[in-house]
């Protein structure tokens, strides 16, 4: 387990004065399976990590940021949560991988002691949730609803009745794929296939071959930034053709699957939680601000970084006192708006302490991707139906 330390800025002049910091505790993953996400989380913290110490800290102290690498491990992401509390963090922040985080939560939740969630998906994670777990991003369930909104506004202009989807055998990818089971029967669509599969998979022209004799309209893919380019590249060289073809954010939403699945990544449309596109203020400005700091294209897993780190500050300014009861109904009673959008905590369809701030979607096209559908519902310039391979 390697730990990294983001150092307050040093906004205040006396040595004394800057080594009196606020300490916030973060458990994301810097290597292993889920590193890449992990560095699009560091460039969030960065940038945020600068505003809020430029606006003066937390209550006039400087911020720092304790990151434990959990190594995309459950057991190491636990025993750095063990270490965090022992050193008297006042709250955490974590994880990636939904399979990480649900752990976490349930660990959290078991000492009294309030835990923010930014980036991991699970619905379990806030339903039934606990008072101690609160969630910035949205659950699973919502990245498969705003896909299904695209559906029925692209069934406007040709019909789409049949789906088939395939995703891996994860937490996130499970979620999603129940979700898009559920919303399938209650929208009227019918899925004519759904295949899960192990990590680890890197031939998927078996699944792919089935599809193509079914002739679906719409293929829904859940999968994680390899498998992703992969599904991608062998639909290409099967020839599998679909008006639709969307994936559920995760590996199709990185910048990584558009350099890895080449032109096969036109036209595949996918949910997404933030893009610079979106109607919150400053959205250009921040992907600006990010795509400095990672050095390289960002994607929404560092503005989510960056969201809930300042909605970490924003409770601990309004807290009582740094106790967790006093954090945790600070937390309870955030009302705040960001760049990536409004953040409260509410109970709702079973959820607690859930966000409900809205998914949008984007498409690619030309090697790009481009905003589709906003967190307002706006749809604009899809490129529908996809081509033929053969």
């Amino acid at each position: 387990m390697k730990r990294i330390l983001l150092l307050a800025i040093a906004v205040f002049c006396t040595l004394a004065f800057a080594q009196d910091t606020i300490k916030i505790g973060v458990i994301t993953s810097f290597t292993g399976r889920f590193a890449e996400f992990g560095a699009q989380h560091k460039a969030g913290f960065q940038v945020a990590l600068e505003e809020i110490n430029a606006a003066g800290g937390i209550n006039g102290k400087p911020v720092e940021l304790v990151i434990e690498d959990d190594t995309s491990n459950q057991q190491a992401a636990l025993a750095a949560a063990e270490k965090l509390l022992n050193e008297g963090v006042p709250i955490v922040m974590g994880a990636y991988s939904s399979s990480i985080t649900n752990p976490l939560s349930q660990y959290f939740t078991r000492q009294e002691a309030p835990f923010l969630v930014f980036t991991s998906s699970a619905d379990s994670i806030t339903n039934p949730g606990s008072d101690w777990v609160f969630r910035i991003n949205q659950p699973a369930s919502a990245y498969a609803e705003v896909l299904f909104d695209v559906f029925d506004d692209l069934g406007n202009k040709s019909p789409l009745q049949t789906i088939a989807v395939v995703h891996g055998n994860g937490t996130f990818e499970n979620a999603v794929a129940d979700a898009a089971q559920q919303l399938a029967t209650e929208r009227g669509y019918d899925i004519v296939e759904m295949q899960s599969y192990d990590k680890g998979l890197t031939d998927f022209r078996p699944i792919l071959n089935r599809f193509k004799a079914k002739s679906p309209d719409i293929i829904f893919m859940v999968s994680y930034s390899a498998d992703a380019v992969a599904i991608m590249r062998q639909v290409k060289e099967t020839g599998l053709s679909a008006k639709v073809f969307v994936g559920a954010a995760a590996g199709f939403a990185l910048p990584e699957f558009l350099e890895g699945a080449q032109d096969a990544a036109d036209y595949v449309i996918t949910a997404t939680a933030w893009t610079k596109d979106v109607n919150y203020a400053g959205a250009e400005t921040l992907y600006q601000e990010l795509k400095a700091a990672r050095g390289k294209e960002p994607s929404y897993h560092a503005a989510q970084a960056y969201a809930g780190l300042l909605t970490v500050a924003d409770a601990l300014n309004r807290a009582s006192s740094l106790s967790p009861e006093d954090v945790r109904q600070a937390l309870a009673a955030t009302n705040l708006s960001t760049t990536y959008g409004p953040i409260r905590f509410e109970d709702f369809a079973g959820f607690r302490n859930q966000n409900p701030v809205k998914m949008v979607a984007e498409q690619v096209q030309n090697g790009k991707f481009t905003t589709i559908f906003t967190q307002d519902g706006e749809v604009s310039d899809i490129l529908f139906p996809a081509p033929s391979w053969d």
